[in-house]
């Protein structure tokens, strides 16, 4: 059953899959997807996320403030209406990945959480479907030549999933601590993958 709050929301893109559904990218409403963002990032298989032990009211307010930010965005991917993922998009040269290899013009980022398997447990084909749209998203609806991905080197699951989808790994980094007013990062041991337009749509 969709959940209506997402259902009239207006999404960024939209895209049928066949055998697999429709699977549209909405704004994330920090208030009204709390509940749900709080489940999947309090979740032990979330932990390269770096939200365990945030409470529902700290998820909001970190999203909240990601709002605030013209150069990040947070994103609700919901496939028939049912959430299914977060996607967050940045520009590299404000983030600070874009200090540990050289960006070039088009590049974006992204961060991609996946929701858990249902009671019937894992779903093949899925990930690859939900991926192979939001590529679809990122590079031809904003018009980008590049996606660059940065995720946990120990989260060798993420990377694999990368690779299958035609990312090319890159260089091992050191993404540095960030403790500022409103914003708190932890150092980062991460695998940077790219995965070019022309690669993507060939």
């Amino acid at each position: 059953m969709s959940d209506p709050r997402t259902t009239t929301r207006r999404p960024v893109h939209s895209q049928h899959v066949d055998g697999f559904g429709t699977v549209r990218v909405l704004p994330l409403d920090a208030a009204a997807d709390a509940e749900v963002i709080h489940r999947w990032v309090s979740a032990e298989r979330a932990a390269f996320w770096g939200m365990n032990g945030l409470t529902r009211a700290q998820v909001a307010e970190i999203y909240a403030h990601m709002d605030t930010f013209a150069t990040h965005h947070a994103h609700l991917v919901v496939r028939d209406g049912e959430p299914v993922g977060l996607l967050q998009t940045y520009e590299p040269e404000a983030d600070r990945v874009g200090d540990r290899y050289d960006v070039r013009p088009g590049d974006i980022g992204i961060h991609l959480l996946l929701a858990p398997a249902g009671p019937g447990g894992d779903r093949p084909g899925w990930s690859a479907a939900v991926l192979g749209v939001l590529v679809s998203y990122v590079l031809l609806g904003l018009d980008r030549r590049r996606i660059v991905v940065d995720p946990d080197v120990r989260n060798e699951k993420a990377i694999a999933r990368f690779l299958r989808q035609g990312f090319v790994a890159g260089p091992r980094v050191v993404l540095p601590e960030i403790d500022i007013p409103d914003v708190y990062l932890p150092a980062k041991h991460a695998q940077l993958a790219f995965l070019p337009r022309e690669v993507a749509f060939p």
